[in-house]
């Protein structure tokens, strides 16, 4: 059996999640979960400022089971004796867990993440260096071109042609490069010298 991660992204608009932990790591966490529109409640005995001013449900307690309710995904940010309870009574309803800097108690680790122009893209190191995750999303971001948006439009128009055409799976991928070099062919040179 093995081991690798099965790479995957969540789409949590209107999805309750839950994340245990009322400090600082639980507050970085909450800028993601909310631009991907989730319904947040956090839970913890005490919260930071930074977790109070933002747009979630605040439950000023200790976790309980019966917090995974209706849940769909699950943070844990809070010391590793509470993170395993929570990762325990996760597990017993089959939801996914990102116990955050604790990879012994999570089922799911976040990547470090590029956004640019409609492409995300994010990178795993299985838990085991966020760090490294993070020297590489610097890098990708730096490697992307900033008009791949221009890709996306174009593998868009040509998706809609394809399928009407029937044109098989295999051979889309050369197509597309072929398109998106033709973007780049067709750029007018820059002018210099003040010649029109």
């Amino acid at each position: 059996m093995s081991d690798e991660l099965f790479p995957t992204f969540l789409k949590l608009t209107n999805r309750p999640v839950l994340v245990v932990g009322g400090g600082p790591v639980a507050a970085s966490k909450l800028a993601a979960l909310l631009a991907a529109g989730a319904r947040v409640t956090v839970v913890a005995p005490e919260v930071v400022d930074e977790i109070a001013s933002r747009p979630v449900r605040v439950e000023r307690r200790p976790f309980q089971a019966s917090d995974l309710d209706d849940v769909w995904f699950v943070v844990a940010a809070a010391p590793p004796d509470v993170n395993r309870i929570v990762s325990a009574a996760a597990e017993a309803r089959r939801l996914f867990v990102n116990a955050v800097d604790d990879p012994a108690h999570a089922t799911a680790y976040l990547g470090g993440v590029v956004r640019k122009n409609g492409v995300t893209l994010a990178v795993s190191t299985d838990g085991r260096a966020p760090a490294v995750a993070g020297l590489l999303r610097e890098g990708l971001n730096e490697v992307i071109p900033d008009d791949v948006g221009q890709w996306l439009r174009v593998s868009d128009a040509l998706r809609a042609e394809w399928r009407q055409a029937a044109v098989p799976m295999e051979r889309r991928r050369p197509l597309l490069l072929d398109a998106i070099n033709r973007l780049y062919e067709r750029r007018e040179p820059v002018q210099t010298g003040g010649q029109p």
